[in-house]
Order: C-alpha cells, then sequence, then structure tokens
C-alpha cells in the first residue's frame, strides 16, 4: 500500500472514472474500434489524478519486479497482480471499477467480467527500463472459452518504445494495415487480444517505460489443461515461479484472479 494510502473502497476509482467517462462520446469511438478490426487508441484517458496515483504505484512496486529474458522474444520487467495487491491496492480498485468495465464493454459490444482470481495477469505492471527490452511480435492469446480482451495504460514513457502493430489480420478480406504509437502516461490502448498483432520496439539505454495491463474477458471458464498451460507461461516468460504457483495460487483461494504490451 502507498504510503498514507487507505484501503481502497472500491468507489472513488470508480467516481472518477464516471464522470470521465461521461464527457466521452461513445458512438464515435465504437464506431472507430469497429472500422480498426477491434482496436481503438486514445492519447487522453485517464483523469490527472489517477495517472498521477498510478506513478506512485510504480514506485511502491519497483522493488518486486521480476525481470525475464526469452531469447528472440522478450527482455523486460513483470509485476503480477497478487504483488499489485499488496503494495498498490489503487490499481486493483481502477481495474475493478464498474463504469471503466461497463463503458469497455459497450465499445467491444459485449458484456466484459474481471479476470479470475488466480490471473495473474488480470492486471500487471510492465517496466523498459534497460537497453534492449522489448517483447517481439504476438497476439494476446485467449485461453479462456471466450474473448479476451486487453486495456493498454500508458504510466511512464520517458524512452523511444514504440508499440508497433498489424490491423485487420484476422480477416482475410481486409489488407492489413499497419501502425504505430507511442503511448503516454493517461494514455489508452484497447483491442481484442485475438485480433492485433503487436510489439514494442526495444529501449535504449538510460531509458524507462512502464505500462499497465488489464484483461477483461467474456467467459472466466478455462480448461484445465490450458491453465496449466497458461499458468507456466506467466510463470517462465513473466512474473517467475514463485508469484504463479505460489503465493499467487495461495492468495487465491482466500476471498478477495498473455502477453504484455
Amino acid at each position: 500500500m502507498l504510503p498514507g494510502e487507505t484501503a481502497p473502497s472500491g468507489r472513488s476509482a470508480d467516481r472518477a472514472m464516471a464522470r470521465r467517462l461521461s464527457q466521452l462520446d461513445r458512438g464515435p469511438l465504437r464506431g472507430e474500434f469497429l472500422s480498426q478490426g477491434s482496436f481503438l487508441y486514445m492519447e487522453e484517458f485517464l483523469p490527472a489524478d489517477a495517472t498521477a496515483r498510478l506513478v506512485a504505484a510504480v514506485a511502491a512496486v519497483e522493488g518486486a519486479v521480476n525481470r525475464n529474458y526469452l531469447p528472440g522474444h522478450k527482455q523486460g520487467g513483470s509485476v503480477s497482480r497478487h504483488t499489485i495487491d499488496e503494495l498498490a491496492p489503487f490499481i486493483a480498485e481502477l481495474y475493478r471499477s464498474p463504469a471503466l468495465t461497463a463503458w469497455l464493454g459497450e465499445l467491444a459490444g459485449e458484456r466484459l467480467q474481471a479476470s479470475p482470481p488466480d490471473d495473474a495477469h488480470a492486471y500487471a505492471l510492465y517496466f523498459y527500463t534497460r537497453a534492449g527490452d522489448h517483447i517481439g511480435w504476438h497476439y494476446d492469446t485467449s485461453y479462456y472459452r471466450g474473448r479476451r480482451y486487453t486495456l493498454l495504460l500508458g504510466v511512464i514513457d520517458e524512452s523511444s518504445c514504440r508499440l508497433e502493430y498489424e490491423l485487420h489480420t484476422r480477416e482475410p478480406e481486409v489488407p492489413n494495415l499497419p501502425g504505430s504509437v507511442q503511448y503516454p502516461p493517461g494514455s489508452l490502448v484497447f483491442f481484442d487480444g485475438d485480433k492485433l498483432k503487436h510489439r514494442v520496439t526495444p529501449a535504449r539505454a538510460g531509458e524507462r517505460r512502464v505500462s499497465l495491463t488489464f484483461e477483461y474477458v467474456t467467459d472466466p471458464r478455462m480448461h484445465a489443461g490450458w491453465r496449466l498451460i497458461s499458468n507456466m507461461k506467466d510463470a517462465v516468460a513473466y512474473f517467475g515461479l514463485r508469484q504463479v504457483f505460489g503465493r499467487g495460487r495461495k492468495r487465491s483461494a482466500s476471498p478477495s484472479r498473455s502477453d504484455a504490451t
């Protein structure tokens, strides 16, 4: 928990998001989302106070970053939802905002739900802080029975890293459309994880980039075999064995569950 922060009520973040979302014209945004093959970028999205609290959350978890290197695919640091729950609960509060979840569902055109309590990827921070930190081309593949939507929020960007993507790769009748954004603090990227091919270009020495990912699903059920595969991927490529199979599993049993960009 951040210094001076009380236990989240689950209401302050939701009230702030409800005010912000009431200012947005949903119709044109949904039209843009659909025309781009389930993809939307907004340079200014979060309220300024929410962005500031996310920056403070980064400082709170920085000592718990788990670094990984997969030759030919990724290099960087990650902090899973389990550690975030302990050290930066405002992020969990924002993730569970009913106003935000409903608004995203209206963009997607279907009801979205929070990922299950044992999903380490439900909300996570990703750090690009050393030369060469990057992630290669990938989809945010859903192992769930339904679809999985990714929300990226810019937190810190003192880098030359760019999110590069290709639209319409799952639509044979539509030409692929490449794009690239360098999303600043407070910005939004929202997409269907199975449809957007994307990557983050390598950081240079002395640069710093931190992004926050929220994952929402249309059906939280998952076959046990796929759950094992998903957990192994998270443990090896992102959060470490202890987070996924130790502390995370233990916490999910108590009252309280991709790839990253």
